[in-house]
């Protein structure tokens, strides 16, 4: 094993000493986490329809329209992250 000859910066806030790795951030676009959560929408909208009436006699149908929402925002974001990648990449080439 041998010592680096790098040593994370230090910083201090207050009376308390942090350290900060120099660690590369990730390439995070966004594009999974918003197909993952539109996923989960049309799940949940899937899942409350068989009980429209029991959601209507209770009056929370807005359950099922906010997950309906939730699906339609959800695609229009993983355009605007598919199309924000592509930019990006674009961008990194030139």
């Amino acid at each position: 094993m041998e010592p680096r000859d790098e040593q994370p910066e230090q910083r201090e806030i207050g009376n308390r000493t942090y350290l900060i790795a120099p660690v590369e951030p990730l390439d995070v676009d966004g594009v999974r986490t918003v197909q993952v959560g539109t996923a989960l929408f049309l799940l949940a909208f899937l899942g409350l329809l068989p009980f429209y009436g029991r959601l209507q006699t209770n009056e929370t149908t807005w359950l099922l329209w906010m997950c309906l929402t939730g699906v339609g925002l959800g695609l229009i974001g993983q355009d605007y992250c598919k199309r924000r990648r592509a930019a990006r990449q674009q961008a990194d080439r030139d």
